[in-house]
Formats: C-alpha cells, structure tokens, sequence
C-alpha cells in the first residue's frame, strides 16, 4: 500500500530519521493495523527495523526478500576475490556464465547498429540492460533473452548475419554459437 513520498534530499539517511519516518507512518495508520515494515537489506534498514520493534514489540521487521536475492545473485555473479566461495562456485558458477554470455551477446548486438537493425527485424521487443540500482535487474534482462530467444536464432542463422563484415567476425561466431546450441 503507497501512503506517501518524502523528499529527503540534503538529510542524513540514518538509522534515526529512516525509523522516525516509519514510526510517523505507523502512528498516521494506526499501529494496530501494521504487523509488518518490509525495506531493504542495508546495513542501516536493520537497525531502522530493530528501532521499529522496540517501539511496537508486535510489529515484524523483514528485509525484501527480491533485494536478498539479488544480492546473492551479484554475489554469484561478479564474487570478490579476496573471499572463499569455493564450494558456491562450484555449485553456481554457470548462473555467472549464463549472466556473462548474455550480457557480451547484449553489447555486440546493441552497440553496433547493423547488427541492432538485424534484430529488431527478428524480435519487436528490445534488449533490455541491466540497471544495479534496480532489484532483480540481472533476472530482468536474462528473462527478456528467453523471451527472444527464437529472434535471436533467427537472426544469427539469417544470411544477412553472415555477410555483414564489418564488425568482428569473432565475436560474431561466438554471438552465433550461444545462441543455437
């Protein structure tokens, strides 16, 4: 349910001004009708949450679970170098190809206008990029590569595929051979 937006350029986005503006909209409400505050997973929303329950001890807090995964998904895809995530990646590490094949087949096609005019000829819908700043963005964009992916085959069997030169015909052959196997 949407109750309001608060401009909060120039503030101090704090454990104690993010919970007092939640602890505003619960008393605006009514406490009694709100049993849970959702946010997201930032260090500082955990606080906000634990400043909020001591206030309404019959209230829950609960990070978002999509920012959560999400999370854990940047995490699989792009690990930091200095942890172990040894048995992870063992498990996972093709979420990571998958997500780094689509988005190298993304830019050759995006970036290079032939090949872009040779998709929208196969597939109205476009090639979406990823925003981190949006939740799920990496899920978004492979979604939408399933979602084209009969425009992708038909367009790197095309003959026009093949004879266009004058982009890196490497690249090329490896945008093909992802997309038919």
């Amino acid at each position: 349910m949407f109750l309001n937006a608060i401009n909060c350029e120039g503030e101090q986005k704090d454990k104690f001004f993010i919970s007092n503006l939640l602890i505003d909209a619960i008393r605006d409400i009514g406490p009694e009708k709100v049993v849970q505050v959702v946010t997201d997973n930032a260090p500082v929303c955990k606080a906000v949450g634990l400043l909020v329950k001591s206030r309404f001890q019959h209230i829950f807090w609960t990070s978002c679970v999509v920012h959560t995964l999400n999370l854990a998904l940047k995490s699989i895809c792009s690990p930091s170098p200095h942890l172990r995530y040894d048995d992870v990646m063992e498990e996972c590490g093709w979420i990571a190809k998958v997500f780094s094949d689509a988005f190298s087949i993304k830019k050759i096609i995006v970036n290079h206008s032939m090949r872009l005019a040779m998709f929208n000829d196969h597939y109205k819908l476009k090639l979406l990029s990823v925003a981190d700043t949006r939740f799920a963005s990496t899920i978004v964009m492979l979604k939408r590569f399933k979602q084209t992916k009969h425009g992708l085959e038909h367009m790197v069997i095309s003959e026009r595929w093949d004879v266009y030169k004058e982009d890196d015909v490497e690249k090329a052959r490896a945008v093909k051979e992802k997309n038919i196997r």
